[in-house]
């Protein structure tokens, strides 16, 4: 395995015009958990989203898998400093080099607006054009219709369902859609996402 300087460093911050990707930080839990709290995203069964009172261990958790490096987890900060929410490179192959982008979730009002394409942008740009990555992937359960979608907005193609891949924290077996972007396909996505991400809304 190539060293894992690689693909790094886990203190990497990505800035954009509507979100910056910082190092995760205990110093954000408390918008944190504010945001987590504004619409009760952790009842959402289908998806793991660490609720107010669980977000200090889901820190220390993101924290400890950066530490032990198998994840590089970012806050998603807005224009105006504000953390809005959780991203991660992780499953991270050195020697490819392949990573998936996933665990992310940010609070409803930064939903459905170009702040979410350009963290993907942001993070896509760094694993295609700074890594030379040959495939970036994305995974979700594949009941979680509003993820799915989100991730074919992307330009990301569908390769395939992993049936029965794992246990959900509420203890239901998880079926898991899998997508990626290849090296290749990355110019015309990049240009898809610049698109999406200047257009009028």
């Amino acid at each position: 395995m190539i060293a894992s300087a690689r693909l790094g460093p886990t203190d990497l911050t990505l800035k954009g015009q509507h979100v910056s990707l910082v190092p995760l930080s205990h110093d954000h839990h408390d918008a944190l958990a504010a945001a987590s709290s504004s619409a009760s995203l952790h009842h959402l069964w289908y998806t793991n989203i660490p609720s107010a009172e669980g977000m200090t261990a889901e820190i220390d958790r993101r924290l400890g898998a950066r530490d032990a490096g198998t994840m590089i987890p970012f806050t998603q900060v807005d224009a105006s400093g504000t953390p809005i929410g959780m991203t991660t490179f992780l499953n991270i192959d050195h020697g490819t080099p392949r990573v998936e982008i996933g665990a992310t979730w940010i609070a409803p009002t930064a939903q459905r607006g170009p702040l979410n394409t350009e963290a993907k942008r942001l993070l896509l740009t760094h694993a295609f054009e700074v890594w030379n990555c040959l495939a970036v992937e994305f995974r979700t359960h594949r009941l979680n219709q509003q993820s799915r979608r989100a991730i074919e907005r992307l330009g990301a193609q569908f390769d395939g369902l992993l049936r029965a891949h794992m246990r959900s924290p509420n203890g239901t077996i998880r079926d898991t859609a899998v997508y990626s972007i290849t090296a290749p396909e990355w110019p015309v996505v990049r240009t898809h996402l610049d698109w999406q991400i200047a257009k009028p809304r």
